[in-house]
C-alpha cells in the first residue's frame, strides 16, 4: 500500500453519530436524563466554556471508531459551548469530559455497567456519578491518584467540578444548583413560573382595589 493510499485511508474513517441504541428505555431514564441535561445547562448558562451533552458518542481516540462510548450526560469544561454530531476528544483539545451521568434502566446488565466503568476510568473521567431510581440507590467516584475512587457516602455530597449538591430524601435523588435552588424537571419549572405569574396578578388585583378603596374615601394613595 502507497503512502498516498494509507493517508487516503486513514482520513476515510467515518465516526457513527449513533450507536444503534435509544435515548432511554423508559419514561423514568428519559426524565432523569433530561432534568440533569438541563439543570446543568441552566447552572453553566454564562459560562461560555463549558459542554454540556446528552447521550453524545464520545471518541477518546483518534484514528478508531470501534472505541467510544455515549454517556447519559456528561460536561466538558474548558470546551466551548455549541453543535456536534460526537465528541472527537483530538478536536477537542484533546480534553475528556470531565464530569459523566448514567441512570440506570431495568435492560441494563451487570456487565454493561462494568464496561461503561472501566471506560470512564480508563479515559480519564473525574467524576462519574451512577443512579438507578427503580432501586433507589446513588453511587459516585472521585479521581484520585489516577483512579475512579468510591465516594464513601454520597447524601450531601457536593461535586467539585459542577458545584451541585446531591440528596437522597425518600431514597429519590434530589439536586440543587450551587445557589442551593433544587434542580427540577421543565415540567415542574413552568408550573412553579406559572405559580408566580398568577401570584404576581393577585397581588396587582389586591393593591388595584385597594387605591381604589383609598381613592372613594377621598385619600391619595400617592400621598
Amino acid at each position: 500500500m502507497s503512502i498516498l493510499s494509507s493517508t487516503l485511508k486513514k482520513h476515510a474513517i467515518v465516526y457513527p453519530e449513533s450507536d444503534g441504541l435509544p435515548l432511554a428505555d423508559n419514561t423514568t431514564q428519559f426524565r432523569w436524563i433530561t432534568t440533569i441535561k438541563g439543570g446543568l445547562d441552566a447552572v453553566f448558562f454564562d459560562d461560555a466554556n463549558v459542554f454540556i451533552a446528552g447521550n453524545l458518542l464520545w471518541y477518546p481516540v483518534k484514528d478508531d471508531k470501534d472505541i467510544c462510548v455515549a454517556p447519559d450526560i456528561f460536561a466538558a469544561f474548558g470546551r466551548p459551548k455549541g453543535e456536534r454530531d460526537s465528541y472527537q476528544q483530538w478536536l477537542e483539545k484533546n480534553i475528556a469530559p470531565q464530569v459523566v451521568f448514567e441512570i440506570v434502566s431495568p435492560g441494563n446488565t451487570a456487565g454493561q455497567l462494568t464496561e461503561k466503568f472501566d471506560f470512564y476510568d480508563r479515559f480519564g473521567v473525574e467524576e462519574y456519578y451512577l443512579y438507578d431510581p427503580q432501586h433507589e440507590e446513588l453511587d459516585g467516584w472521585l479521581r484520585k491518584k489516577k483512579r475512579l475512587t468510591k465516594i464513601p457516602d454520597m447524601k450531601g455530597w457536593i461535586s467539585p467540578r459542577l458545584g451541585i449538591r446531591f440528596e437522597m430524601p425518600n431514597g429519590e435523588l434530589r439536586l440543587f444548583d450551587p445557589a442551593g435552588v433544587e434542580i427540577l424537571t421543565y415540567g415542574e419549572v413552568a408550573r412553579q413560573r406559572e405559580d408566580e405569574r398568577r401570584a404576581k396578578e393577585q397581588a396587582l388585583q389586591r393593591a388595584e382595589k385597594l387605591v381604589a378603596q383609598l381613592k372613594a374615601l377621598g385619600v391619595e394613595p400617592e400621598a
